[in-house]
């Protein structure tokens, strides 16, 4: 499967659909069970605070998975990814109940490579907070 999108129609500034992704303490219990981190940070309230904490928070490569959703939705083919990286500037911070916490999502196209593929700069946010820093990825279109 390749990209639905084409290089030939992509512009450099040209906006991906923001996305929001809700997380909940539920979420992270799978998440945990799924990636085999169940470090108490992402689940126990009371330890999270013992160190240093505000509450518990989201696991890492949760939030970046979730953010990079908004490439592979945009491409239609999560292949269409040949690298991705971020740098984790603040925790996803998801208190008990059930609204849980928010990760907003944006990206837009920043450059177009000689080799048929674009950058990709996301913003990822929660709570008012900016929560990946250079996140960027580079995506090969049709």
């Amino acid at each position: 499967m390749t990209a639905k999108i084409a290089y030939d129609d992509v512009e450099v500034g040209t906006e991906l659909p923001a996305q929001t992704f809700p997380v909940t303490r539920a979420t992270l219990v799978r998440y945990a069970g799924a990636s085999g981190d169940f470090n108490p940070i992402h689940w126990n309230e009371r330890f999270a605070k013992e160190v240093g904490l505000p509450d518990v928070i989201a696991h890492g490569m949760f939030t970046m998975a979730e953010a990079i959703r908004v490439v592979t939705d945009w491409t239609g083919d999560p292949g269409a990814v040949v690298e991705y990286g971020v740098r984790f500037t603040k925790p996803v911070v998801v208190p008990d109940g059930d609204e849980g916490a928010v990760i907003e999502v944006g990206a837009k196209v920043a450059a177009k490579l000689d080799d048929g593929t674009v950058r990709v700069d996301l913003t990822a946010t929660s709570g008012g907070q900016k929560v990946l820093g250079m996140s960027r990825a580079v995506v090969r279109l049709a």
